[in-house]
């Protein structure tokens, strides 16, 4: 293998893990838990359809972007002055609400594993994703960091479906044919795995490696499925587990449902589990966050472009400062997903419009059935994030 071609193969790794671990978040554990505990087995279905819709999403963004060469809010603005900075405003407050929720969630998950206050743990966090963020390979050290981190959530998450002893036969069965149907679940998952920046997270990072153009689209599907692929395996492992201790009538605490979930299928160790798994998940998720919103907000005067590092610190440190003065997020992480699907079909109305503009597509055409499954998408997200909005 050619120096060129490892390196290509890690960006489009590194990639897929930072979308993936962008998803994995703080948020992403909640979410599963207290919708597993609502609906139980039928939970599987709505896992199921929220993977289909973040397939049809991730595949039309991703190549989109890669194929016409700029980062959404500049195709955003090409495509109308001023649309790109609506578009970078309302996913920089998105990713801003959301990495609140991780960083306390990084405080959460050391707290469970050393016992120290959730305060420290949260600025001790906040400091590790500064340092990666000043070194001078940030992009490759932020790539193996989710990556390795993201490999080690997925392996422990499996250990605990296996002690948990989930009834897969039923979770299969209510996956197909489901007792009941949520859509305030659904949009929120789909919002919590590809709703606000998280959509653009790989692609953005596709950009930043160098990969362009329409010859580079094998590729970028293979990133796109990848990383949806990664964030829905631990998706359904979640699920699993709790489905298991849910099955068995063991309560779930309202006030931290995974860790509840965890210490219920595995004890003491289980809980300490759910302190790394958590950790993990939260540090990703800032690294992800701070990045790809940061790639938005830059675009929004030409004086911050050069300021990129500094304004990711400043993003990493005001979340931070904002947790220690808000407390506990259980609840806003739960809205956090909602709003960012509520934001998704903007963006997909944008980025479709984008590549139906021949000046901007440049020699790329969109295939007709993505088209057409992206305006699908639009459809049944904007008539969930109405029907959400009026049982708010």
């Amino acid at each position: 293998m050619t120096k060129k071609s490892t390196s290509l193969a890690s960006s489009l790794m590194g990639a897929a893990f930072l979308m993936a671990t962008s998803a994995i978040g703080p948020g992403f554990l909640t979410q599963t838990t207290l919708f597993t505990v609502k609906l139980q087995a039928s939970f599987g279905f709505v896992i199921l359809l929220s993977i289909l819709l973040d397939i049809g999403v991730q595949l039309n963004i991703w190549r989109i972007v890669i194929a016409c060469g700029q980062k959404a809010p500049d195709l955003a603005n090409a495509l109308f002055p001023g649309l790109g900075h609506l578009l970078s405003v309302l996913i920089g407050l998105g990713g801003l609400v959301f990495n609140i929720g991780n960083i306390a969630g990084a405080g959460l998950g050391l707290n469970v594993l050393l016992g120290i206050p959730v305060e420290a743990g949260a600025v001790i966090s906040a400091c590790i994703a500064v340092i990666l963020f000043v070194r001078k390979d940030a992009l490759s050290a932020m790539d193996s960091f989710s990556k390795w981190l993201g490999l080690l959530m997925i392996a422990l998450t499996f250990y605990v479906v296996f002690t948990a002893h989930p009834p897969l036969a039923v979770a299969v069965a209510k996956t197909f044919n489901p007792d009941v149907l949520d859509t305030t679940a659904i949009i929120t998952l789909v919002g919590g795995t590809v709703g606000g920046y998280i959509t653009f997270a790989g692609a953005h990072r596709l950009l930043d490696a160098g990969l362009t153009g329409a010859q580079a689209i094998p590729e970028t599907n293979r990133g796109a499925i990848t990383g949806i692929g990664i964030a829905s395996l631990m998706r359904i492992f979640l699920f699993l587990a709790a489905l298991g201790v849910v099955m068995q009538g063991l309560p779930i605490d309202s006030a931290n449902p995974p860790a509840s979930m965890f210490q219920q299928a595995a004890g003491t160790l289980g809980y300490k589990l759910f302190g790394l798994v958590m950790w993990c998940a939260a540090i990703t998720s800032v690294t992800g966050s701070a990045y790809t919103s940061v790639s938005f907000v830059r675009t929004l005067h030409v004086s911050l472009f050069q300021r990129s590092t500094a304004l990711t610190l400043g993003f990493i440190i005001l979340s931070t400062v904002i947790f220690l003065f808000v407390g506990n997020p259980i609840t806003l992480l739960v809205v956090a997903g909602a709003v960012n699907g509520m934001i998704l079909p903007l963006s997909l109305l944008i980025m479709l419009l984008v590549v139906h503009r021949p000046a901007l597509a440049r020699t790329y055409r969109h295939p007709v059935w993505l088209t057409a499954t992206g305006i699908v998408i639009m459809g049944i997200m904007g008539w969930m994030a109405v029907r959400t909005l009026l049982l708010l």
